[in-house]
């Protein structure tokens, strides 16, 4: 049994397939993510470009999508939040991040995609690019003069921060 790229530990045949070969519509917003993070593993670009509202797919590089899907190693997908996008929605909102390795370097896609559903049919609107949040240190960083926090006695510099 292959399993379904999209991290749904289900049967490809049991998950996206069926959307991407065109048996079954999408029901939600999140399964036509799903379907276009496997799409993009399966350089299936057709069903990417038919997954695009009418107005951006005459804007999509169709060359661009193909080389990338080729040339990418798709990891896995992560969803991070979805806000509607249910059967009885009309419009939905997945975040997500694709992992992905491009020329042997690991990479990582974090999108804030927005979906419609026009005739029945879920489609890709448009998405924003996250910018990946900065680090904050939780701990206390200790400074060099302070005492050790081994309980030794000694300043810090001399002791663990060796």
């Amino acid at each position: 049994m292959e399993l379904c790229p999209c991290g749904s530990r289900l049967s490809y045949a049991d998950c996206c397939e069926p959307f991407i070969s065109g048996a079954a519509l999408a029901p939600t917003a999140e399964k036509l993510m799903r379907a276009r993070y496997s799409a993009y593993a399966k350089t299936a670009v057709d069903f990417i470009i038919a997954t695009m509202i009418e107005e951006k797919r005459k804007e999509c590089d169709e060359k661009a999508i193909r080389t990338w899907s080729e040339l990418s190693t798709w990891h896995k997908l992560e969803i991070v939040t979805t806000e509607k996008g249910s059967p009885d929605d009309t419009e939905g909102v997945v975040e997500f991040i694709a992992h992905f390795s491009e020329d042997g370097i690991r990479k990582n896609y974090h999108e804030k995609g927005t979906f419609r559903k026009v005739n029945g049919a879920w489609l890709y609107l448009d998405g924003e690019i996250q910018k990946q949040k900065p680090y904050v240190r939780s701990d206390v960083k200790p400074s060099r003069n302070d005492l050790c926090s081994c309980g030794s006695g000694k300043k810090y510099k001399r002791c663990c921060g060796k």
